[in-house]
């Protein structure tokens, strides 16, 4: 459902928590390699999300991405600046045009999956994705 950038740029953020936690601040070639995305594209990624004021960023020989240990981000504020908004307003089918008016053929069964995406993306911090991760619950790659 997300774009290939959307989905790189959650694990990055995801990783960079994880590391924040322990006040490391993990550079492009760290990131790339702990969430398997290719460099120049998680490098792009992670500058789109630092001048958005997503991740932070600290330049020099100790520099690198990282979130404020305190941090209430979401992940819906990751899609809304990779991806827009659209994945929560658009069809089902990519149709320009596609209400409850003039539906598509999935147009209420989509209703309900986009809803509960959006729902889920509001209302999940990334620091308790982040505690998962640490606690190895969960992981970025297999």
């Amino acid at each position: 459902m997300f774009s290939k950038a959307c989905e790189y740029g959650i694990r990055a953020v995801l990783f960079i928590a994880k590391q924040s936690q322990k006040d490391l601040r993990p550079n492009i070639t760290e990131i790339s390699k702990a969430v398997d995305s290719p460099e120049p594209f998680t490098a792009k990624v992670c500058q789109q999300l630092a001048r958005a004021g997503i991740l932070l960023s600290k330049k020099g020989p100790n520099g690198g991405f990282y979130l404020e240990k305190d941090s209430t981000l979401k992940l819906a504020e990751i899609v809304a600046t990779i991806d827009g908004d659209n994945i929560f307003k658009g069809c089902g089918l990519g149709l320009r045009e596609c209400s409850s008016e003039h539906p598509c053929p999935v147009h209420d069964q989509f209703m309900v999956v986009r809803n509960g995406l959006k729902k889920m993306c509001e209302n999940t911090l990334v620091m308790e994705l982040a505690a998962n991760l640490e606690e190895g619950e969960t992981f970025l790659k297999v």
